[in-house]
């Protein structure tokens, strides 16, 4: 019998983490297989082409565009400096004569005598892709990239902002329920990751973001102030390019939710240990999940085949409630009825019977919920 598609989110204390890191444009792959990288080590490099910026020269020197190839100095491809002339219209009284001079450093790309305007191209912009985490090159794309892998703790989480970075891990609250408040946030924070329970009040946030906080990981944080601190409404686009300079991973969802048991727990056992974090999110088609890495300096083997595989529900599978009444609360399947049940809307689906940490029990719609995955 086939069985409805359940999302899920990773918790585990273990697991074999691949990250491919790839250029944008072919390059150069600086590193090999079975090398040991740090999360800042460059792995990759290129070089992007520099901005077009046009220049009417047929219009600055007061000719017809017909005419620009006969006052030209420079030809395509040759280089140029902001300010160096690139065209002279000469007249028999010198100091009638006019010249044009380019605007940016870079290469004159193209002359067109239809229009009267030269391309100028700006100078390469270098590109570096780094490691992000700590592990081993194990896989090497040629000209495009690499992919390196570590063994680590994994935590994914609901919704992020900002990109990539790392730092130590240090627990601020005294619990999972407990809200990161702005008193919590103190100067000898700077440089680490720092993790909360229920909530990010937006003070708190703002001043992790003055000390030099590398990034927050919490249970909830209010939509009101993420669109403060943005400035704007997110849709669905990617995050992850917001540039305030700490990352911020969500794990349960907006609003005050405590982070779950487990997930605080898992943190709490890692804490003084380097992690790598990473908030960018998508929600629609190719669904890019907030990550915390904490890649183990061990080497202890696992099991990657069952790493790989990827079970369904059954009894006994940790859930998250991700709908009205039980939004947010956690639990355990304790039983999968078969049949379809008909619901309060009179409308037909599978159900689950789920024992929430509290012992109340619950059925609910399959699609309702989400696993955590171990």
């Amino acid at each position: 019998m086939a069985h409805a598609y359940t999302p899920g989110l990773k918790v585990t204390d273990q697991l074999l983490v691949k990250k491919r890191r790839i250029l944008p444009l072919k390059g150069d792959v600086v590193v090999k297989v079975g090398d040991k990288v740090n999360p800042d080590d460059v792995v990759a490099r290129t070089e992007l082409p520099g901005n077009v910026e046009p220049l009417n020269v047929a219009n600055k020197l007061g000719i017809p565009p017909e005419d620009l190839e006969m006052v030209m100095l420079k030809k395509e491809g040759d280089e140029i400096k902001k300010g160096e002339p690139i065209a002279l219209k000469k007249s028999f009284i010198k100091w009638f004569s006019s010249s044009c001079e380019a605007t940016i450093d870079g290469t004159l790309e193209s002359i067109s005598s239809i229009t009267g305007q030269v391309l100028q191209r700006g100078l390469p912009i270098p590109v570096e892709v780094k490691a992000y985490v700590l592990g081993e090159v194990t896989d090497v794309f040629p000209k495009e990239g690499v992919e390196v892998s570590c063994i680590a703790g994994f935590v994914q989480g609901i919704f992020g902002i900002c990109g990539e970075t790392y730092g130590k891990l240090k627990i601020v609250t005294p619990d999972n329920t407990a809200i990161l408040e702005e008193n919590l946030i103190t100067d000898d924070l700077k440089d680490l990751i720092i993790v909360g329970g229920s909530l990010v009040t937006a003070e708190a946030f703002r001043k992790a973001i003055k000390v030099g906080v590398k990034g927050v990981v919490v249970g909830g944080l209010g939509d009101k102030d993420l669109r403060d601190f943005l400035g704007y409404d997110i849709g669905v686009a990617i995050t992850g390019s917001e540039g305030l300079g700490c990352t911020l991973v969500i794990t349960e969802g907006f609003g005050q939710i405590n982070m779950a048991q487990r997930t605080f727990d898992l943190l709490k056992k890692h804490e003084g240990e380097l992690a790598c974090i990473n908030g960018a999110t998508q929600i629609r088609a190719g669904v890019i999940r907030p990550e915390v890495v904490i890649p183990s300096k061990g080497t202890e083997s696992i099991d990657f085949e069952t790493q790989s595989a990827i079970g369904g529900l059954k009894v006994g599978s940790p859930v998250r409630v991700i709908r009205h009444p039980y939004f947010g609360k956690l639990g355990n399947v304790t039983d999968l009825p078969s049949p379809l049940t008909q619901l309060e809307s009179e409308s037909k689906a599978r159900v689950l019977e789920v024992e929430f940490d509290n012992g109340e029990r619950a059925m609910v719609p399959r699609a309702n919920v989400e696993m955590i995955e171990g």
